[in-house]
C-alpha cells in the first residue's frame, strides 16, 4: 500500500508541480484546483485512520510522501500535509461525534483543517494567549485575534487554542466550523517562500459553538501532541527541497564548464555534492526515526494518554532543528554554486533557497526549540536545582 501511494505521489509531483515554478511561486490565489486533482487521484489526507475510511498511512511512510511533494513544491506540500496537526488532535482527543462530523468529510472531499494558536503579543509563549472560549449555556463563545494560520480561509474547520475556565488546565482546544458566524479572515500574509500555500490572520468575534466541540485534555498539551506530527513533516520538506537542489546543481554542472571541462569533473564541485548527499541521507534517516517513534505510540491502545504523558517528543524537535539547519547549509551551498545567477529570480535556485528557510522558522524557531530541548530533556533528573 505505502509503495503504491508514494509512487502515485511522485508521479503527481512530477506532472503537476516540478515544471510550474512561475505559477507556484507567485502570490496568486491558493491553487485549489491543483489540490482537488490531488484528491481525485485518491491521495488527499493520506494519513487519516483506516477506521474512519482513510488510507491510514503511517507517519514514517508519510516522510517519503512529503519528500516527493516538496521536491515538486514545498508550498504545495505544506498545504497538503499541515492538516495533520489538527486532525491528529481531533482523532486522539475528539468524541466519536466530532470524528464523524469533521474527519469523515475530509476523507470524502479531500478538504482541509487549520490550527489557530499563535497571537501577535504572545508569540511563542502560548501560555500567554488572550483568545477566550467562555461557557454560555450549552455553548462556548470564542473571542480573540490569531496571527498565523495556514489554510484557514478554505478549511472545513479550525482547531482554536483559547483560554477557558471550563478546562482544568485553563486552556482548551476547540473545534470551530469555518462557516461559524463571527469567524473573519483579516488578511492573507505574503510570505517570502512557500508562496503557493496560504497563511492568514484570523479574528473571532462572539463565535458560538457547542461545548462538546472542546477536545479532551489540557489544550496546550493537546497542541504539543499534534505538533509532533507536523514538525516531523515540516522537517521532511527540507529533504525534498534539498534533493531538488542537488539535482538542479547536477543539471547545471552538466552544461557549465570550468577551465574548458564540465563542472561535474571538478573536484571541489564533487566534494560539495558528496557532502550534500550525505546530509540528505542523514536528514531522511532522522525524520523516519522520529516518525517511527510517533507511529509506535499511536499504535498503542492507550495512545492518547501516552501522548499526553510524554508531550513534545525529543526526536521530533531534533528532526525539525537538524533539518532546518542542515537544509539551510545545503541551500546556501547550492546557491553559491550558481554564482551571481544564484542571487537572481531568473533561476529556480532562488525559489528553493526561500522555500528552505521556513523549516527553521515555523512551529517554533530554532531558539524556541533549543529551549524546549533544554527544559524538557537536559535539565530534568529531578530538575537539577
Amino acid at each position: 500500500m505505502s509503495v503504491d501511494v508514494i509512487d502515485r505521489v511522485r508521479a503527481f509531483a512530477r506532472t503537476e508541480l516540478v515544471d510550474r515554478q512561475a505559477y507556484l511561486d507567485s502570490f496568486a490565489d491558493a491553487p485549489l484546483p491543483l489540490y482537488r486533482r490531488f484528491h481525485e487521484a485518491g491521495l488527499a489526507n493520506w494519513w487519516l485512520p483506516a477506521e474512519e475510511g482513510g488510507t491510514g498511512l503511517g507517519l514514517e511512510d508519510s516522510v517519503d510522501v512529503v519528500s516527493e511533494l516538496s521536491y515538486g513544491d514545498a508550498g504545495a506540500a505544506f498545504t497538503l500535509f499541515i492538516s495533520v496537526l489538527g486532525t491528529s488532535m481531533v482523532s486522539l482527543y475528539g468524541s466519536a461525534g466530532l470524528h464523524a462530523r469533521y474527519l469523515k468529510p475530509m476523507i470524502d472531499g479531500g478538504t482541509f483543517c487549520a490550527t489557530v494558536g499563535s497571537e501577535q503579543a504572545a508569540g511563542s509563549e502560548l501560555a500567554k494567549i488572550t483568545t477566550t472560549a467562555v461557557r454560555s449555556g450549552d455553548d462556548l463563545v470564542i473571542n480573540g485575534d490569531k496571527y498565523f494560520s495556514t489554510n484557514a480561509d478554505f478549511a472545513d474547520f479550525l482547531v482554536v487554542i483559547a483560554r477557558s475556565t471550563d478546562n482544568p488546565s485553563g486552556v482548551a482546544a476547540v473545534v470551530v466550523p469555518r462557516d461559524t458566524p463571527g469567524v473573519r479572515i483579516v488578511k492573507r500574509w505574503e510570505m517570502n517562500g512557500l508562496r503557493s500555500s496560504a497563511t492568514y490572520q484570523v479574528s473571532f468575534e462572539n463565535c458560538r459553538v457547542p461545548a462538546d466541540h472542546a477536545l479532551r485534555g489540557p489544550g496546550l498539551r493537546v497542541l504539543e501532541v499534534g505538533l509532533n506530527a507536523s514538525r516531523i513533516l515540516i522537517a521532511t520538506t527540507a529533504v525534498g527541497v534539498a534533493r531538488r537542489i542537488r539535482d538542479h546543481c547536477m543539471d547545471y554542472a552538466n552544461t557549465k564548464t570550468l577551465r574548458d571541462a564540465p563542472l561535474t569533473g571538478n573536484a571541489v564541485f564533487a566534494a560539495k555534492l558528496g557532502q550534500m548527499e550525505m546530509q540528505i541521507e542523514v536528514m531522511r534517516t532522522q525524520c523516519r526515526s522520529a516518525a517511527r517513534e510517533f507511529d509506535a505510540i499511536l499504535s498503542r491502545p492507550d495512545a492518547a494518554d501516552e501522548f499526553l504523558r510524554r508531550g513534545t517528543l525529543k526526536s521530533a524537535l531534533a528532526a525539525k532543528m537538524f533539518c532546518g539547519q542542515t537544509g539551510w547549509q545545503i541551500a546556501s551551498v547550492g546557491s553559491e554554486l550558481f554564482g551571481g545567477l544564484g542571487y537572481t529570480h531568473d533561476d529556480a535556485i532562488g525559489k528553493l533557497v526561500r522555500d528552505m528557510r521556513y523549516v527553521a522558522i515555523v512551529e517554533g524557531g530554532d531558539d524556541v526549540l533549543r529551549d524546549l530541548v533544554f527544559s524538557r530533556y537536559v535539565v530534568p533528573v529531578s530538575k537539577r536545582t
